[in-house]
């Protein structure tokens, strides 16, 4: 059985643990970063199965990420969870995510959400 790859995108390490221990929970392998600049670089080497993506990063926001992402013909399959504490920019970006979610965000919340994700070959 092999694990999908799920990088996690936020600047708050406490927040950035209990994201990365609800998609391990859930069978993922995960790998944190905590800069916009730094994700740039991490997503032109890899092509996570899921991507949990704060919005207000430092250097790179997580808006411009998002659209990036999107914009990459590798990353098509890519799951996008947006994570913010943003309620107006969560609802004007939902419907382009997979989906947009409010902090606090709940460890099982996250963990049964990424675990419907994960792609069928992992299983």
């Amino acid at each position: 059985m092999s694990h999908p790859f799920a990088l996690i995108i936020e600047d708050h390490a406490n927040t950035a643990t209990v994201f990365a221990t609800a998609l391990d929970t859930a069978g993922y392998e995960t790998e944190i970063v905590s800069d916009g600049q730094a994700a740039q670089a991490r997503l032109a080497e890899v092509v996570p199965a899921v991507v949990v993506l704060d919005l207000h990063l430092p250097n790179v926001s997580g808006e411009e990420l998002f659209h990036q992402i999107r914009d990459d013909d590798r990353l098509q399959n890519t799951r996008i969870i947006l994570a913010t504490a943003d309620p107006q920019l969560a609802k004007l970006m939902e419907p382009q995510a997979d989906p947009a979610l409010i902090k606090p965000i709940s460890f099982d919340q996250l963990s049964l959400l990424a675990a419907r994700f994960r792609p069928a070959d992992s299983e």
